[in-house]
């Protein structure tokens, strides 16, 4: 394979939206045929939205998309797949009471011979090194199984170029390491792969080439043989940026909550936490690690009062030593006594956020009954609290009465977390809450966490990235199947052994 032959060639894109918001301008990249690129740069420089017009989902305003020598229209993601491109989103679009073999072959034309299709499926497994059970059901599979789908449905319909966007996001390093094995055996075989990732460690583990975008225009590009990870950050930023998270000695670390014996089933009897037991103190971060829905969620949701609890006790520490008993409170009281929850969810505006409502008018959502007057609501605090969240997280937006819909997804994030941290808790809850941004964006959020455990905040921290989890926590509890398999400190291990206590359920 000719390593240097051009797969696709994207000359003067430029994509603007809502009239005024310019999501790529003039931009010039190539992919090359048996090559992994990553494409790197911070939230709202325009990757995806690059990648959305290479896959059929948007169209160009102005520019040329050229395919293997020849310029292409690219209309609907069918029309990219005839050309043999195929997008793996971050977020799957796959059927949960369909099998893996249905879901496969689903929206495909002409008579379907499941039977055929299972032949088909099972060489494309045993070319690349996949691993897959095509009669299991969408709903049983874990993430790892279900993003293996998503590849394998593409590679099905006949891809050779393959855009994966953030594929490791909710991936153990095991996982990981096995999917980066596949890549590697798909490109062998010429396949062309891009990888949108904020990852730096990952990129140089796995591209052979990194593209930098920056405010929707492309930088340039290097062999990531050839570059360090300080190299691409302060490419990607345009200045430099420390790449080490500062982690100071917990301060004054007395219990503030504690959590005993706790059990969650939901609605449906499905038991979400198993027997669940720790204490969160005072100036101090306890991460969560797990591999996803293995109860996270519900632990922080039961905290916060808003999950229903069949067993044990949640119990909130003053200062003083006087204790509270969560359990009974509204999720109002629980909040006035400075417990509060950031969850970052993955429809950040369907669960976080108004879109339609501009930035200040969103931080109102928070503080709304402290003022004065039932009829009257103060808007001045919230406006104030929006101008030092935009100001201390560097939020791109034309002023605070842009509606929030109008940010890109990174952007409506630091809206989402700012205006927790920003309340200074007591307590802070806090999942996901860089999911999806970029390094700069996410040391920042660091900052502002450390911030609060210097204040003698507890910080309950549920992170996907492993090596995060490391260097920011003074202690890490690992779930498994809603059970606690350890409780480890931050500075002594390592992300194999938590990725190896991930998958290790834990004693009842």
């Amino acid at each position: 394979m000719n390593n240097n032959e051009i797969a696709v060639s994207l000359r003067n894109i430029t994509k603007t939206f809502v009239g005024t918001v310019l999501a790529n301008n003039n931009v010039n990249l190539d992919i090359k045929k048996g090559e992994i690129l990553s494409l790197l740069g911070e939230n709202g420089s325009g990757k995806t939205t690059l990648m959305n017009m290479l896959s059929g989902i948007y169209h160009p305003d102005a520019g040329q998309i050229i395919i293997n020598g020849k310029e292409v229209t690219i209309n609907s993601p069918r029309d990219a797949f005839a050309l043999g491109i195929g997008m793996v989103h971050q977020h799957f679009k796959l059927i949960d009471i369909f099998n893996a073999t249905e879901n496969i072959v689903l929206g495909l034309d002409g008579k379907l011979n499941l039977a055929e299709a299972e032949k088909k499926i099972k060489a494309i497994c045993d070319k690349y090194g996949f691993e897959i059970n095509t009669n299991k059901k969408i709903y049983d599979m874990s993430v790892s199984e279900k993003q293996t789908v998503e590849i394998v449905k593409v590679l099905f319909r006949g891809a050779e170029i393959l855009i994966l966007d953030e594929p490791t996001a909710v991936l153990t390093p095991q996982e990981t390491e096995h999917l980066f094995q596949v890549m590697r055996n798909m490109k062998e075989d010429g396949k062309s792969i891009v990888i949108i990732t904020h990852k730096l460690n990952e990129i140089q583990s796995i591209s052979d080439r990194v593209a930098v975008l920056r405010q929707g225009e492309f930088i340039g590009d290097m062999k990531t043989s050839d570059s360090t990870i300080k190299e691409m950050t302060d490419m990607m930023v345009g200045h430099a940026v420390s790449l080490n998270i500062d982690r100071p000695e917990p301060v004054d670390p007395q219990p503030r909550i504690k959590v005993e014996n706790l059990t969650v089933i939901d609605e449906e009897g499905v038991v979400k936490l198993d027997n669940v037991s720790f204490t969160a103190n005072r100036g101090e971060i306890l991460g969560i690690a797990g591999i996803s829905g293995c109860g996270q969620k519900e632990l922080l949701r039961a905290i916060a009062g808003l999950e229903i609890v069949k067993e044990g006790k949640i119990t909130y520490i003053h200062r003083d030593g006087r204790t509270e008993e969560l359990l009974g409170m509204s999720p109002r009281e629980i909040s006035e006594l400075g417990v509060k929850l950031s969850f970052v969810p993955e429809d950040r505006l369907g669960m976080g956020l108004v879109g339609n409502m501009n930035i200040a008018d969103n931080m109102m959502l928070r503080s709304y009954r402290k003022g004065n007057s039932r009829f009257f609501t103060d808007k001045k605090t919230p406006r104030d609290l929006a101008e030092k969240v935009v100001d201390q997280l560097q939020v791109a937006t034309p002023s605070l009465d842009t509606p929030v819909r109008q940010l890109s997804g990174g952007n409506v994030q630091k809206v989402l977390v700012g205006r927790e941290i920003a309340s200074e808790p007591r307590v802070l809850l806090t999942a996901y809450a860089v999911r999806g941004l970029d390094i700069n964006s996410s040391y920042q959020i660091y900052d502002l966490i450390n911030q609060q455990k210097a204040l003698g905040a507890a910080v309950i921290f549920v992170g996907e990235d492993l090596d995060v989890l490391v260097e920011l926590c003074d202690r890490i509890l690992v779930l498994c199947e809603g059970r606690v398999t350890g409780i480890v400190d931050g500075r002594t291990t390592d992300k194999y052994t938590l990725g190896s206590m991930m998958t290790q359920k834990g004693e009842a």
